[in-house]
């Protein structure tokens, strides 16, 4: 997943951080499932929401019940392909455990 590379690298930086930024996209993850009108949009499609403590965002879009994360997008840099599909998926409205 496109994730691992910056949890590393935010490892090799600070002790910590990259699990920190984990469970930032795990508690925006479940923020999203629970409200996925939130977030800027990107298209018809897709939205973008920030992630707090790091320059990057999440890229989403809803399928039915589904929460699709497309990318985990740097928010100073554009992307050179664009946006592509990850097998991340949650449903949207499900009732969790916390």
């Amino acid at each position: 997943m496109e994730l691992a590379a910056p949890v590393k690298i935010g490892e090799t930086r600070s002790l910590g951080l990259g699990r920190d930024l984990e469970e930032e996209v795990r508690r925006v993850t479940e923020l999203l499932c629970d409200m996925p009108q939130l977030g800027q949009p990107v298209d018809s499609r897709h939205r973008k929401f920030p992630l707090n403590r790091f320059p990057f965002g999440l890229i989403f879009r809803v399928d039915g019940e589904l929460l699709r994360i497309i990318a985990i997008a740097h928010r100073r840099q554009r992307p050179a392909t664009g946006p592509r599909e990850r097998d991340l998926q949650q449903s949207v409205g499900a009732d969790r455990d916390r």
